[in-house]
C-alpha cells in the first residue's frame, strides 16, 4: 500500500444517491467535465481524492475507471454502490467486499470458456488485498458502531438492519438488472460461490488489472434480485445506501490516512 501522501484515491459510484455527501464533505473541491461525467477533485478526511458518478454499466464503469487514472492520476480505486443479493445468506442492508470479480454475461464459447475475459485468460479479476481488508475493517466498524446513528430508526426495522454484516467473496457483474428469481437461480447454479449481482464492478476490476492499479469494491444489498427487487431498490438506495457509503468511506479515508 502507498502511503498517504503518494495515493490518489479515486472513488466511484453509478448512481448520485450511492455517493451523496462525499463531494460536499471534500475539503478545496474542484469540479472537472470531461466525457460528459463531472471529477471532483479534492480532500477526504486526509486522503487527496477523486469522486465521479460513471452511471450504470459496464461500459460506462470501465470508461470512467479507465479516466481516473490516465487523466487523472489517481492510484487506487474504490467503488462504493448497491447490489443484489446472490446469497440466501446474503441479507437486505448486508455489506459484501469483494474479493474477486466476474462478468456473469460474458460468454465467447467456443472460441473461450464460459465467463472468460477472451485474451487474457481469466475469468474472475482479484481486488487487491490489503486495501479490501481496510475496506471491510471500515464496513465492520460501521455496522457495530455507527448504524443506529446515522439511520433512522424505521428504515432500520423496515428493512431488518439490525443483524447486518460484512461478507467477502465474488460478486458478478452484468448489463441487466437481476428481477427474476429462477435468473438468479441459474446464475447460482452457474457460479455457486456468487455473494452478489450488480452492473459495473468487474468492469472497473478488469480495467485495474490491466492498468496495474489496485481496487476494491463494496456493495451494500439493496434487494433480493428477484420479482421485488425494482421497489426495493429505490426506497432502498434513497434512504439506506446514502449513509452506508459516506460512512464507511470516512472511515476508510481514516484507516487509510492513519
Amino acid at each position: 500500500m502507498h502511503t498517504h501522501k503518494k495515493m490518489r484515491l479515486g472513488i466511484i459510484s453509478a448512481l448520485y444517491e450511492e455517493q451523496q455527501g462525499l463531494v460536499e464533505a471534500m475539503q478545496g473541491p474542484q469540479r472537472h467535465s470531461h466525457g460528459m461525467r463531472d471529477y471532483t477533485l479534492g480532500t477526504l478526511w486526509n486522503i487527496d481524492a477523486v469522486c465521479v458518478l460513471s452511471r450504470l454499466g459496464k461500459v460506462a464503469a470501465a470508461m470512467t475507471a479507465s479516466i481516473l487514472v490516465e487523466k487523472y492520476g489517481v492510484t487506487h480505486i474504490v467503488f462504493t454502490g448497491v447490489a443484489g443479493s446472490g446469497d440466501k445468506r446474503v441479507k437486505v442492508g448486508d455489506i459484501v467486499v469483494a474479493e474477486a470479480l466476474l462478468q456473469h454475461d460474458m460468454d465467447a464459447r467456443p472460441l473461450f470458456p464460459r465467463f472468460e475475459v477472451p485474451l487474457t485468460g481469466l475469468q474472475r479479476f482479484a481486488t487487491d488485498l490489503e486495501l479490501s481488508t481496510q475496506l471491510a475493517g471500515a464496513a465492520e466498524d460501521f455496522l457495530r458502531d455507527d448504524v443506529s446513528s446515522v439511520l433512522k430508526a424505521a428504515d432500520i426495522a423496515a428493512f431488518g438492519l439490525q443483524h447486518a454484516r460484512v461478507h467477502r467473496g465474488l460478486i458478478a457483474s452484468g448489463d441487466q438488472f437481476i428481477s427474476s428469481a429462477a435468473h438468479l437461480n441459474q446464475l447460482k447454479v452457474d457460479i455457486p460461490d456468487l455473494l452478489a449481482v450488480e452492473m459495473e464492478g468487474a468492469a472497473v476490476a478488469q480495467v485495474c488489472f490491466e492498468l496495474g492499479v489496485p481496487f476494491t469494491v463494496m456493495r451494500t444489498i439493496s434487494d433480493n434480485a428477484n420479482e421485488e427487487a425494482a421497489v426495493d431498490f429505490m426506497r432502498f438506495v434513497q434512504t439506506v445506501a446514502s449513509p452506508y457509503a459516506f460512512t464507511v468511506i470516512q472511515q476508510l479515508c481514516q484507516r487509510l490516512a492513519g
